[in-house]
C-alpha cells in the first residue's frame, strides 16, 4: 500500500488506558487530548498520522483537509456516521472501526429496554422516589408469548434475538443481507417488512443509518402496526422518525418507546424525552467498562498491526485492502500498479474502460485488490492528489476511467503453471501482461509483442519501440547514460511485430533529456516503478 510509516496518533476522546499502552508498546507516539474544540482539533491534527475517536469527535472534510499526514481514522466502536468516509476515501485515508467491540453491551441494553417497557420499571422507580406507592398504575405485561421484530440481524440483532427467546418471545425479523436460512439458525423467521408490522408486539432496530433506513419507522409503518406496539431504538437516531413516533404515542398507536439515541444529541426538543411512555438514555449502548476496554484494545491493535505491516482489519472504506498486507499478495499489487502505469504511457490516455483479467487459480480472488492497484498506476503523476489503494477507484471514476475485472482459471499457456495479470485498454490495441517471478514483478507482453525473458518492472525503467533492424537506439542510449554518469542495469527486447521491437531498459537513475534518443525510435517513455 502507498502508505507511509505511522508515527504519531492522536486520541481525541476518553478511552480505556489500554488503548494508549498498546499503541506505545507498538512503537507509536501517542497524544491524548479528549474534549478538543473544533478549532483545537484542526490545530492538533496537522502532524498526526492516526486519529482515534469515539462518537463525539466529528471528523469532517475540513478536519481531514487540515490533517496533512493523516493515514488512518480509528473509530473505537461500530458506527462511523461521525466520520466523513467519502472525504477520507478521497484523500486516501483509511477508516477503521471495531464492529464487535460493543455488540454485547448494546445487545444487553436493548434487552433491558424491552424489559423496562414491559414492566414500566423506570417510571415505577421514579414514582417510589417521589414517595408514592402506585401498584395499580404500573400494570405491565409478560414477554412470554409476545412477538419481537428485530430489524437488522447483524451481530447485535442476533444477540438480542437469542436473549429474548429465553423469555419465551417469538422472534421475527428482516435483513436485506442475512439470508433466511442463516437467520433460522439463531431462531429468527425472516419476513417482508409489510408482513412484520401487523404481527409484532415489540420492534427493535439494529441497522446502520443509511438513506434506505432513515425513517424506517414512520407514520405509514406505525399505521400498519398493532395498536399499542412497543418500539426500541438503541442503534442510531433517525431510523425511527421522531415526529411520527411522538404522534403515534399521543394517539396510543404506539404504547411505549425506549430510546438510547436521537437525531440530535443531546436532543433540544424534549417532547419525546418528557412523554410519560418514553424511556430514554443518553446514548449508553457502548457505555460499559467491558465494551470501552474491548473497543480501545481492538482499535489500538488494529492500528499497530497496520503500522507494522502485520495486517489490516476493520476497514470501512477499503475492505479488499485487508489482503494487501499478505506477503504473497504484495508483489502482485506492485505488478498491477506497474502494469497500469505502462499501459497509460503506451496508450497515452487516462480515460476510457480498462479490463483487468487475472489468469490462474491462485489469482481467483485477486481482482478486489488488483483493480485499485491498476487504477493507482494509471493515475500516478496525473492528479494533484496522492493516489493510494484507498482512493484510487474513486479518483479513477472522477477522471473518467472505468476499471473492471474478469478471471479465468484456465492455464494461460500450454504446459505452464504461471499465473498472469493482463490489462487492456478497451477499444484500442494497447494491452500489457505481467507476472511475478519470486517476488519481482515482470512484464511478459506489450501490445502483442512477447518478451522471451520477462523484463523486471522496478526502479527507473526506460521503454522504447523501434525498428527491429535498427540498433542505433541502444547505441545512442548507451552514450546518453555514459554522459550522465549512469549505468544500464538490464536490457530486454521483445519479439518482432510489424517489423518493430519493444525494449525495456533498467537504469541506475532516470535520464534528464531523451531528445537525442527520440529520433531513433517510434516512441519512448521513462517510468519510476
Amino acid at each position: 500500500m502507498a502508505l507511509g510509516k505511522l508515527q504519531k496518533v492522536l486520541i481525541s476522546e476518553s478511552l480505556d488506558p489500554c488503548c494508549r499502552e498498546i499503541l506505545q508498546a507498538g512503537g507509536l507516539r501517542v497524544q491524548e487530548k479528549p474534549g478538543l474544540s473544533k478549532e483545537e482539533l484542526l490545530r492538533e491534527i496537522r502532524d498526526c498520522d492516526g486519529l482515534i475517536v469515539r462518537s463525539a469527535t466529528k471528523v469532517t472534510a475540513e478536519v481531514l483537509e487540515a490533517a496533512e499526514r493523516l493515514q488512518v481514522v480509528g473509530r473505537a466502536g461500530t458506527g462511523v456516521d461521525n466520520v466523513d468516509v467519502e472525504a477520507a476515501t478521497r484523500k486516501g485515508v483509511l477508516v477503521m472501526n471495531t464492529p464487535t467491540g460493543n455488540s454485547l453491551s448494546a445487545a444487553e441494553l436493548t434487552c433491558g429496554m424491552i424489559l423496562c417497557l414491559a414492566r414500566q420499571i423506570p417510571q415505577a422507580a421514579a414514582s417510589m422516589k417521589e414517595g408514592k406507592w402506585d401498584r395499580k398504575k404500573y400494570m405491565g405485561m409478560e414477554l412470554n408469548g409476545k412477538t419481537l421484530a428485530v430489524l437488522g440481524l447483524g451481530r447485535i440483532g442476533r444477540e438480542v434475538a437469542t436473549r429474548m427467546q429465553a423469555f419465551g418471545m417469538k422472534t421475527i425479523g428482516y435483513d436485506p443481507i442475512i439470508t433466511p436460512d442463516v437467520s433460522a439458525t439463531f431462531g429468527v423467521e425472516q419476513l417482508p417488512l409489510d408482513q412484520i408490522w401487523p404481527r409484532c408486539d415489540f420492534i427493535t432496530v439494529h441497522t446502520p443509518l443509511l438513506p434506505s433506513t432513515t425513517g424506517l419507522l414512520n407514520d405509514s409503518t406505525f399505521a400498519k402496526c398493532r395498536r399499542g406496539v412497543q418500539v426500541v431504538n438503541c442503534a442510531r437516531g433517525g431510523i425511527v422518525d421522531e415526529g411520527a413516533l411522538l404522534r403515534a404515542l399521543q394517539s396510543g398507536q404506539c404504547g411505549g418507546a425506549a430510546l438510547d439515541v436521537f437525531t440530535q444529541e443531546p436532543p433540544k426538543d424534549r417532547d419525546l424525552v418528557n412523554h410519560p411512555n418514553v424511556i430514554s438514555c443518553p446514548h449508553l449502548g457502548a457505555s460499559t467498562r467491558e465494551a470501552q476496554s474491548r473497543c480501545g484494545k481492538e482499535i489500538a491493535m488494529q492500528i499497530v498491526d497496520m503500522a507494522t505491516g502485520k495486517g489490516l482489519t476493520g476497514v470501512v472504506n477499503g475492505q479488499a485492502l485487508s489482503k494487501a498486507f499478505a506477503p504473497q499478495t504484495k508483489p502482485w499489487i506492485t505488478l498491477a500498479r506497474a502494469l497500469g502505469t505502462v499501459l497509460c504511457m503506451a496508450g497515452k490516455q487516462v480515460q476510457g474502460s480498462v479490463q483487468v483479467c487475472t489468469l490462474g487459480t491462485s489469482l481467483k480472488e485477486a481482482g478486489s485488490y488488483l483493480t485499485p492497484a491498476v487504477a493507482a498506476g494509471m493515475l500516478a503523476g496525473r492528479t494533484q492528489k496522492e493516489v493510494t489503494l484507498v482512493n484510487a477507484t474513486l479518483l479513477a471514476q472522477e477522471a473518467g476511467l472505468k476499471v473492471t475485472t474478469t478471471h479465468s482459471d484456465v492455464a494461460p499457456e500450454p504446459d505452464s503453471s504461471t499465473d498472469l495479470v493482463q490489462v487492456s485498454l478497451q477499444g484500442t490495441p494497447h494491452q500489457v501482461t505481467g507476472t511475478v517471478q519470486g517476488s519481482t514483478p515482470v512484464l511478459r507482453q506489450i501490445n502483442g509483442a512477447t518478451f522471451k525473458q520477462p523484463a523486471p518492472l522496478s526502479g527507473p525503467v526506460l521503454i522504447y519501440r523501434a525498428k527491429a533492424s535498427d540498433t542505433s537506439a541502444l547505441t545512442t542510449l548507451t552514450g546518453l547514460l555514459s554522459k550522465a554518469g549512469g549505468q544500464l542495469l538490464s536490457y530486454h527486447s521483445s519479439s518482432t511485430v510489424a517489423g518493430e521491437q519493444w525494449s525495456i531498459v533498467g537504469l541506475s537513475a532516470p535520464l534528464s533529456n531523451l531528445g537525442e534518443l527520440k529520433s531513433h525510435v517510434t516512441e519512448v517513455f521513462q517510468l519510476q516503478l
